[in-house]
């Protein structure tokens, strides 16, 4: 409560810097004029409200058990509105592991309830074994009609959900010309990678690079080659691999 009162009483606030703190159960965020933030804590459900927002870091520290205790069954759409709905201005997001998490919680939807008009640039940390999280990426970047730029860093998963089958189940479909540059980082050459990289070569017809940065230990000569014979449909697209 302190935190949202020191926040309330200053009306012209435009950058926010909140790390490494506990025991805030509900985070709130509405200052008018804001337009950086970075968040990163131990919270369980957060409310953000900042129309003039440009650009915002997310993290949940990873023993923040919010996307497990959180129950939004009966409410998807107002949950993710009250962590992402007001950012339509936003140019610039950054996204960690647990905070997709908690969104992802939500995002089985194909389409978010909130249109990023101008959101060129996406920074997110992202377990390829969880489908609700791949869900979830792709909800964000195809309701992005000016994202040009997706950086991602792959770890891996220990885990399924419950529901993982059905949301096997599911078709991704992607309608996008507008990315330019995607880069995964910490790759290990697992299927679920190689699959989602197989994904965005298919989708993308503005695709120039498709960045990758080699982080596994198995041997890379067979990844390789699936990688680089991958269809594209950009003529331009390129795939880099960087050990």
């Amino acid at each position: 409560m302190d935190i949202q009162n020191l926040i309330s009483f200053c009306p012209v606030l435009t950058n926010l810097i909140l790390n490494y703190f506990e025991g805030i159960n509900r985070l709130n965020i509405q200052p008018p004029k804001l337009e950086y933030l970075n968040v990163a804590g131990d919270f369980e459900d957060i409310d953000l409200d900042a129309p003039n927002l440009k650009a915002a870091i997310l993290f949940h520290y990873h023993k923040s058990k919010a996307y497990q205790s959180i129950q939004i069954a009966h409410d998807k759409e107002r949950h993710v509105k009250k962590s992402l709905g007001s950012l339509s201005e936003i140019k610039t997001l950054g996204i960690s592991g647990s905070f997709m998490k908690y969104l992802s919680k939500a995002c089985i939807l194909t389409k978010l309830p909130v249109v990023f008009t101008r959101l060129e640039d996406i920074y997110l940390t992202i377990c390829f074994w969880d489908q609700r999280q791949v869900f979830t990426v792709c909800s964000l970047f195809q309701n992005a009609p000016r994202l040009k730029k997706l950086d991602m860093w792959s770890y891996p998963g220990s885990t399924w959900d419950q529901d993982q089958a059905s949301i096997q189940e599911l078709t991704l479909q992607m309608q996008t010309n507008h990315l330019i540059t995607v880069s995964v980082n910490d790759f290990r050459g697992v299927d679920h990678e190689i699959n989602f990289v197989a994904k965005l070569l298919s989708w993308e017809p503005a695709l120039e690079e498709e960045r990758i940065k080699w982080k596994g230990e198995m041997d890379c000569s067979m990844v390789l080659t699936r990688l680089l014979a991958l269809p594209r449909v950009s003529p331009r697209a390129k795939v880099i691999v960087t050990f």
